[in-house]
C-alpha cells in the first residue's frame, strides 16, 4: 500500500519507506528517480541496500503517484521546490540527515538540497547530470541529443502525447532504447511507464520539470563553479554509454566538490540504477 507525505506547498509525495531489521536508527538513504521514470527506477538497487540502511524512496512532484497540480512551473516544479517536498518527507519520518542517491532529475534535486541545506546531506552518490559540462553541452553535437528538452517546452508536446497511451509508449520506447546501454533491454519496464505516464495530465505533469527551467540545456549557462567548494563527499558513478553525458565531462567535478570519488560504469547507459545497481550499491555502502 502506497504511503503519502503531508503536503508541502500543497503537494503530497507518494513514497516507500524500507526500514531494516535493525530499526529506524539505521543510516538513512534517499533514492531519487529520473525522467522518464518514477520511484520504481530503484527496484534493483533497493534489495542490495535494504539490510544496511533505511531507504526512503519517493515519487517526486508531478511523477508516479505523487500529486501533480497545475501550478506555476518555475515556483513549484524546479529543483528547489522538489527539494522542499523531499525534506518535508524526511522531517515527517524523523530523518535528520541522509545519503542522497540519484540520477537525472533526482540527481539535480539532490544537488539542490546539498547546496541549500548541507546539514541534511551526509553524502551524495550520483549519476549524471553532474556539474562541469558548461558550454560544452551547447555545442552542435551534444544538442542533437537534447532536442527533447526543447520539445517539452512546446504546447504541441501535450497535444501529441498527453493522455494518449499509444503515443506515450512510442515516445518513451524511443527514449529508453536510445539512452540505455548495449544489452540492457528495458522493454519489460515499458508497460509500467505507459501506465504511469499515459493517463490524462500525467505526461504534462512530468515535463513541468523542464518547463521550470531545470533541464540541462536551460541550466548550462549557470554551470559555474562556486566560490567555495562543497565539503559533502561526492561519489559519481558515470556510465560509458550515456549519449547525453560523455565520461569526458567528469573532468571538472573537483571544482564543485572537495571530496570526489569517480567510478566508471563501462556497461551502463543513462539509467544507472537499473543498469549498474551493483556499482551504485557499492558506492552507497562504502560510506555507511
Amino acid at each position: 500500500m502506497t504511503s503519502f507525505s503531508a503536503p508541502v506547498d500543497g503537494f503530497r509525495l507518494a513514497y516507500d519507506d524500507h526500514v531494516p531489521a535493525r530499526g529506524a536508527g539505521a543510516p538513512a538513504v534517499v533514492l531519487l528517480h529520473g525522467w522518464p521514470g518514477d520511484r520504481t527506477d530503484h527496484r534493483r538497487l533497493v534489495p542490495l541496500l535494504a539490510d544496511r540502511a533505511r531507504l526512503v524512496v519517493p515519487d517526486l512532484r508531478g511523477f508516479g503517484e505523487s500529486d501533480r497540480h497545475d501550478a506555476p512551473a518555475p515556483e513549484q516544479y524546479d529543483a528547489v521546490a522538489q527539494g522542499r517536498s523531499v525534506l518535508g518527507l524526511l522531517d515527517q519520518l524523523g530523518v535528520a540527515s541522509a545519503t542522497f542517491v540519484g540520477y537525472d532529475v533526482g540527481g539535480r534535486v539532490a544537488q539542490a538540497v546539498a547546496r541549500d541545506t548541507p546539514d541534511r546531506v551526509d553524502r551524495l552518490v550520483l549519476a549524471p547530470p553532474l556539474p562541469g559540462a558548461g558550454d560544452r553541452l551547447l555545442a552542435p553535437e551534444p544538442q542533437q541529443e537534447f532536442w527533447y528538452q526543447q520539445f517539452h517546452q512546446l504546447a504541441v508536446a501535450e497535444e501529441l502525447v498527453d493522455g494518449k497511451p499509444d503515443a506515450v509508449r512510442a515516445y518513451l520506447r524511443h527514449i529508453w532504447s536510445h539512452w540505455s546501454g548495449p544489452g540492457h533491454d528495458e522493454v519489460a519496464d515499458l508497460d509500467h511507464l505507459v501506465e504511469a505516464y499515459g493517463p490524462p495530465g500525467a505526461f504534462t505533469a512530468s515535463i513541468r520539470w523542464y518547463r521550470a527551467g531545470s533541464g540541462s540545456v536551460a541550466q548550462a549557462r549557470h554551470d559555474i563553479p562556486p566560490e567555495k567548494r562543497s565539503g559533502i563527499p561526492l561519489h559519481a558513478v558515470w556510465p560509458h554509454h550515456d549519449p547525453l553525458f560523455p565520461v569526458a565531462w567528469a573532468d571538472r567535478l573537483g571544482e564543485w566538490y572537495a571530496d570526489v570519488t569517480l567510478t566508471q560504469a563501462p556497461d551502463s547507459g543513462h539509467f544507472v540504477p537499473l543498469e549498474a545497481p551493483d556499482l551504485m550499491a557499492a558506492a552507497v555502502l562504502e560510506g555507511l
